[in-house]
């Protein structure tokens, strides 16, 4: 993918636990890398969720999922996420809203980061509508099932929750 109409210089991070990635997360990175010079993918490595990805396994299927983007990189990232936006020298910090139902809870993360970074904004992307309804449980829970989550992620994604439930 080319690098259109970005603003120049301007590097945001995208983070999340992306356990796993969808097709949701992925069109809000390609909507990102249009606007932003650089997009860092941040992979929450230590999370309170139990993932079925280790950080690892989420951090190469991401890979392989956007390699197609030459303006974004996976890192991974713990502790604050300001603070790691800071090292990476990102002024933005990138969230998806699939629903209203999601913006409140965005919102009180957007205000608490402003807070402890005024420097650093949060855009807020919203992915196309066909993936409003996808979230990350409900695909865990379909693989899980032994159900065809292709409709739902990549095919990096795919081959790795097919890996890990056919043990």
């Amino acid at each position: 993918m080319s690098k259109p109409n970005t603003s120049e210089g301007l590097i945001s991070v995208y983070p999340g636990t992306f356990d796993p990635l969808t097709y949701g997360h992925l069109d809000v990175i390609e909507r990102a890398a249009k606007l932003f010079s650089t997009v860092i993918i941040a992979a929450a490595e230590s999370t309170s969720k139990n993932t079925v990805l280790d950080i690892n396994e989420r951090i190469s299927v991401i890979e392989g999922s956007v390699k197609h983007i030459t303006n974004c990189r996976v890192e991974k990232f713990s502790g604050l996420l300001v603070d790691f936006a800071k090292q990476k020298n990102a002024s933005v910090l990138i969230r998806g809203l699939r629903a209203v139902s999601d913006f409140e809870y965005e919102f009180q993360l957007a205000l608490m980061n402003r807070k402890l970074a005024e420097d650093i904004s949060t855009v807020f992307l919203m992915p196309h509508e066909k993936y409003t309804y996808v979230n990350s449980s409900l695909i865990r829970n379909l693989a899980m099932l032994g159900q065809d989550v292709s409709d739902f992620v990549p095919s990096p994604v795919q081959d790795a929750l097919r890996q890990k439930f056919s043990k």
